[in-house]
């Protein structure tokens, strides 16, 4: 193993740390004799009361500190790499890949394909497990880190390679026998591209994968996403509402199968099925405590019972039906226009002093076939709302922007959309309740 170094960016006033006298530059090498690979190692050695840790001070001197402690104490160190450790990166062509449908110019994040077992437990992220060694399993199973998201697409192994263009793909998917052997949780995903994996082969992998319930506790099968950027990429053609009802119709049949023999559903269509076959969305009771809501799986269903209940709500609060005039718009795709102007309508219809304007935002960067908002870009936003009736204020989804920040895709800040539109913007979570509640201006 490499000797790894992990350097302290900051200790916490009246810390373990600040006591011992570490500095900001100093460097962790070892807890109690361990070599430290990553923050898993750290936080499972750091648990014990009784510590000898070797520093290499800034100035390159060697040193133990020993410390005695609560079980569990922090010690107050605050790494400059939160993961303690490079981050991996995907090294399949997956013809199916989002990444490399990208144009060129966009910021470099962007362009990071992760594939690192790590993110899988601490953001969620998913997993093919190709560049996953015996050692990343080991220290899975070691300190029972679950759940593990995997990217299966495929449990045929032949055309695993083939869809993710790496010889090993298929013998990859042995290593989901150790997670369930260990009982680690896991959850899954299928991408789903027609004349590939989808009809018998879904079947086929459905199949498969209940083998390993309940250990499994969920997979969501998402339909393939395509941009106008394909130049020098595998042909792929998406969903029609007849291939989208096949799909559902195969998954809910293996639906019935696993609520019967586990109780829960297991296999998971995605929204967009839903919509793009114009099919009812499933009940709330089915998504299994949408625990792939962030594939995209169930949050049409919660956001409308999320409207449900505020519409309801609203509608007892003193003087709602007085207030004076109000004018506002708000944006969405083509995928949720149906669902956000019915949301609308009640509201306009309900309270005859609001006036909603819900424009549908086409996706002209990366092309019409993109249809959810949060792939919109600022030039899209303000060309096709220009010389439009904004109202006092536009609404925009959260997705839009980047998490926790005011900038899109094409990192635009919001202050410079508010200048080009000359309308303030307000941000919209993706709740129901706070549609409701920014619609007729209980936000402020």
């Amino acid at each position: 193993m490499k000797d790894h170094k992990h350097v302290v960016g900051s200790v916490l006033l009246g810390s373990i740390a600040e006591e011992m006298g570490l500095e900001a530059g100093d460097a962790i090498l070892e807890i109690n004799g361990n070599p430290i690979e990553d923050i898993f190692d750290y936080q499972y050695y750091t648990q014990d009361e009784e510590l000898n840790i070797l520093v290499e001070t800034k100035d390159g001197e060697r040193v133990t500190l020993e410390i005695e402690k609560d079980e569990d104490e922090d010690l107050g160190i605050v790494f400059d790499n939160g993961l303690m450790d490079n981050y991996r990166s995907c090294h399949n062509k997956c013809i199916f890949c989002f990444i490399d449908q990208n144009p060129p110019g966009m910021r470099e994040s962007l362009y990071f394909k992760d594939d690192d077992s790590r993110l899988s437990f601490l953001q969620g992220n998913y997993i093919t497990l190709t560049n996953m060694s015996d050692h990343d399993i080991d220290r899975i199973i070691k300190y029972h880190l679950s759940p593990i998201n995997i990217s299966f697409h495929t449990m045929n192994p032949e055309l695993r390679c083939k869809m993710l263009k790496n010889r090993f793909a298929g013998e990859a998917l042995k290593k989901v026998d150790r997670f369930f052997e260990a009982g680690i949780t896991m959850n899954g995903q299928i991408v789903l591209c027609p004349g590939w994996n989808d009809g018998a082969e879904l079947e086929f992998s459905i199949k498969e994968l209940m083998k390993y319930l309940p250990v499994l506790e969920s997979v969501s099968v998402v339909p393939v996403g395509l941009t106008r950027f394909r130049e020098g990429l595998e042909p792929l053609t998406t969903f029609d509402a007849k291939g989208s009802g096949e799909v559902i119709d195969l998954i809910e049949k293996y639906q019935k199968i696993a609520y019967e023999k586990y109780g829960f559903h297991f296999i998971h269509a995605s929204d967009e099925f839903y919509i793009v076959a114009g099919r009812d969305l499933p009940e709330a009771s089915r998504y299994d405590g949408y625990r792939q809501i962030d594939n995209g799986v169930g949050k049409a269903r919660l956001v409308t019972d999320e409207f449900n209940e505020a519409f309801e709500r609203a509608k007892q609060i003193p003087g709602i039906y007085d207030r004076p005039e109000r004018e506002v718009c708000t944006i969405t795709g083509t995928l949720t226009e149906k669902m956000n102007n019915e949301f609308a309508d009640r509201l306009m219809k309900e309270f005859p002093w609001l006036k909603i304007h819900v424009y549908t935002i086409l996706n002209d960067f990366y092309g019409h076939g993109i249809t959810i908002t949060g792939l919109l870009v600022e030039n899209d936003i303000i060309n096709q709302l220009k010389g439009k009736n904004l109202g006092q204020r536009l609404y925009l989804p959260e997705n839009c922007v980047r998490s926790g920040d005011d900038i899109f895709l094409d990192d635009v800040h919001i202050p410079e959309v508010e200048t080009a539109l000359q309308c303030g913007i307000s941000i919209v979570k993706s709740s129901g309740r706070d549609f409701v509640n920014c619609m007729l201006g209980l936000d402020r």
